[in-house]
């Protein structure tokens, strides 16, 4: 298929499709309503099921019961929405069900607005439900690589056994680019079959296989809970996914995801015509965090430049990857205002400025 011009949301959609997802159920909210409303179409005529829920909450709940008969499943929703899926997350995690959720996100807290935001990623990251789990989660800058990213997170769920979240913004979800949604990204980690699954009954175990989260005995449960450790910690080492851009003499490096990475690069640009020589270190995961990418940046660099669109979530983890070797400055706005190419390069030349 040649490139294609769609809309972010009606592009993440058919991504899900070619992606070989089974089911999508989900409930309306802005910025993302194109995305159901395209798979409203388009499922049924793939032989797919699609359901509009009478709630987020019984969104994610369905999820959880096709993902137990071995169904590969979508969910999507901005901000408030994904607060409201937070239990039925955890309970997939808990029960070690595959799905993906894609998250465009909004400005809050509570409904907010309906601008671009970023300031989901301490919900996302650190888990918005109960326990100890983590969700694989994936930060995409363009569209192209957030369908290449959709078709992959099918078989990573499905391998993993974990839900998996895309974390993109209203800019992704509205903005129109040319696609190709055939891109070979095949990864060859699916299972050929689930026989964990729920199907009403199992050949191998000779009865009915049961999905819970549920342990009374707080011994089996944390002997469950690293059972689970285990499994992140291979996502620790195996699913840190980043970016280095000018790196080769860079003295700046500004540490950005998503759209605000797009921003950077503009004013990377312009710096760069002032003799200002800045990097961009681009985490496309955010969990796990691409801790890995901070050991590539090199001696010439003195100062490191969180840029959000929120007041600073990210910034924990960038201070805790940089582990003290180099002084991290912010630079953030909120509540859906999207900052300016000039802003970001007024805030490197006050940094430049001060070192002198």
């Amino acid at each position: 298929m040649a490139k294609v011009l769609m809309k972010g949301n009606e592009a993440m959609a058919l991504a899900a499709i070619k992606g070989g997802c089974d089911a999508f159920y989900g409930y309306p909210i802005t910025p993302q309503n194109e995305l159901p409303e395209y798979l409203s179409f388009h499922m049924q005529e793939h032989g797919k099921v699609f359901v509009q829920a009478e709630s987020e909450v019984a969104a994610i709940n369905m999820v959880y019961g096709a993902a137990g008969s071995g169904a590969r499943v979508l969910t999507s929703s901005s901000s408030p929405g994904i607060a409201l899926k937070q239990e039925g997350i955890s309970y997939m995690a808990g029960s070690e069900l595959p799905g993906v959720i894609i998250n465009v996100m909004r400005g809050g807290p509570g409904l907010g607005g309906i601008q671009p935001s970023q300031a989901d990623y301490n919900q996302i990251t650190r888990g918005g439900g109960n326990g100890d789990y983590h969700i694989l989660s994936y930060a995409p800058e363009s569209l192209q690589e957030t369908v290449d990213v959709i078709k992959e997170s099918f078989a990573k769920s499905d391998y993993y056994r974990n839900p998996v979240m895309i974390a993109v913004d209203g800019l992704i979800g509205q903005m129109m680019e040319p696609i190709d949604v055939d891109r070979d990204v095949s990864i060859d980690i699916s299972p050929k079959d689930k026989p964990w699954a729920a199907t009403g009954e199992s050949k191998k175990r000779g009865s009915r296989n049961k999905i819970v989260s549920l342990f009374l005995d707080p011994y089996d449960l944390e002997n469950h809970n690293l059972k689970l450790q285990k499994k992140y910690n291979e996502m620790v080492e195996k699913e840190q996914r980043y970016e280095m851009i000018n790196m080769e003499d860079a003295e700046i490096v500004i540490v950005a995801y998503g759209s605000m990475a797009r921003i950077t690069r503009s004013a990377i640009k312009e710096l760069a015509s002032e003799g200002i020589k800045v990097g961009l270190l681009r985490p496309i995961s955010i969990w796990p965090f691409p801790e890995k990418a901070f050991d590539e940046i090199p001696e010439s660099v003195h100062t490191l430049l969180t840029v959000e669109m929120s007041l600073g979530q990210m910034i924990q983890d960038v201070k805790l990857a940089n582990n003290g070797r180099l002084p991290v400055e912010f630079y953030g706005r909120t509540g859906g205002v999207v900052p300016e190419t000039s802003e970001i390069v007024e805030k490197v030349r006050q940094i430049v400025r001060g070192r002198k």
